[in-house]
């Protein structure tokens, strides 16, 4: 409500012909639209572009990933908070249905359904677009060892507050199943 405020004092202060303010309205709008996208809105956007496209493979994948969005949000609703889930939780979100798919992968390559394993590979391909940039092990291994001198943590008692805040800094950027093996191993030996 302030920005609209103070948007209508800026437009309407001085004597201004109304194509500039039209114009100065729209700017101002899409700044704002661009400043402001989260991942949600990327999802958003995906879904139009890829009916758009016909691309029914992408808007398939597209469409699961908003369906079980809505029920995250559903499930993380309380009186209070009426908001949707933040950015990092809808990462993690994703990085489980990765999870989910990969292990269908196997299985329906143990059953001889090489079709099923390929439309899942797929969907595992759409979702991998609004991911960031996967950490390669190098990284993650520099990663471990900042999280584990942050936290001071020097036995394996100590691995939930590393992977904690591990979670927290680097949600989808790092597979979390190797960097749990990494931190225990690192706290271990």
């Amino acid at each position: 409500m302030a920005k609209f405020a103070s948007l209508f004092n800026n437009l309407f202060a001085l004597p201004i012909p109304p194509q500039t303010i039209s114009f100065r309205l729209f700017r101002y709008w899409d700044a704002i639209m661009l400043r402001d996208k989260s991942l949600r809105d990327r999802l958003n956007e995906a879904m139009k572009d890829a009916m758009r496209a016909r691309d029914v493979a992408a808007l398939g994948a597209i469409r699961l990933i908003l369906a079980k969005l809505k029920e995250v949000d559903i499930a993380s609703r309380t009186e209070a908070n009426r908001e949707g889930v933040a950015d990092d939780k809808i990462l993690s979100m994703m990085q489980g249905m990765i999870k989910q798919r990969n292990e269908s992968i196997v299985l329906y390559e143990k059953g001889n359904r090489a079709d099923l394993a390929d439309k899942e590979k797929a969907e595992i391909a759409v979702i991998e677009r609004f991911l960031p940039q996967q950490m390669d092990d190098t990284a993650m291994q520099a990663a471990v060892k900042d999280a584990i001198a942050a936290a001071g943590a020097t036995s394996i008692k100590d691995m939930g507050g590393v992977m904690a805040a591990l979670k927290a800094r680097y949600a989808g950027q790092m597979d979390f199943a190797k960097a749990s093996a990494a931190v225990k191993k690192t706290l271990a030996g």
